[in-house]
């Protein structure tokens, strides 16, 4: 963690050490629930090792799978972990999983201790910003089988790891449209 929030900041040793007592750490077995829909998110993780996705229940009864995050990257509801609402989404580990977690009280006094944190604070919300765009834009530019190639481009390693009905859902495409896509790409 410490490793990502220097890249996006220039932090003193002085300022990075604050995580030293703020960081906890947790395991994750293959299918278990970090977070349930209707929790309060008062968390946010770093996959030091693991898969994470944040799926919810349709009204059909279905689960859609929204998000994926990977090794290095932040993973929370964080629309709840903002507002303090109850989360509409469930956060479950799609492989043994290794996390460093950072609660809200804590990063509240990493704020408080000085420009540097706020500031990556900023820069982090809009890089989720971006995300979430650049995720939305893709549902109406691109094909099923574009977002895909997409998904391989950036996480080559990880989709053998992805049950294949959770990697279409994401694709909102159906598992049998996926397997063809699949049989036609060759990465």
């Amino acid at each position: 963690m410490k490793t990502v929030f220097q890249s996006i900041q220039d932090f003193s040793d002085d300022e990075l050490s604050l995580l030293d007592g703020l960081i906890t750490f947790r395991t994750l077995k293959k299918g278990e629930l970090l977070l349930t829909e209707n929790q309060v998110c008062n968390e946010i993780v770093f996959i030091e090792k693991g898969i994470l996705r944040s799926f919810f229940v349709n009204h059909k009864g279905d689960e859609i799978t929204n998000c994926f995050a990977f090794e290095n990257e932040f993973m929370a509801s964080f629309a709840s972990f903002i507002t303090q609402e109850k989360a509409e989404e469930n956060i479950q580990a799609l492989t043994d999983t290794e996390l460093q977690i950072l609660d809200r009280k804590g990063l509240e006094k990493l704020y408080q201790s000085g420009f540097n944190w706020q500031e990556t604070g900023r820069k982090l919300t809009e890089l989720e910003f971006v995300n979430l765009h650049k995720r939305m834009i893709s549902f109406q530019k691109l094909s099923g089988a574009e977002r895909y190639e997409e998904l391989c481009t950036n996480h080559q390693n990880y989709i053998q790891l992805i049950p294949l009905q959770y990697l279409a859902s994401y694709l909102g495409i159906t598992p049998r449209h996926l397997s063809r896509i699949r049989k036609a790409i060759v990465f």
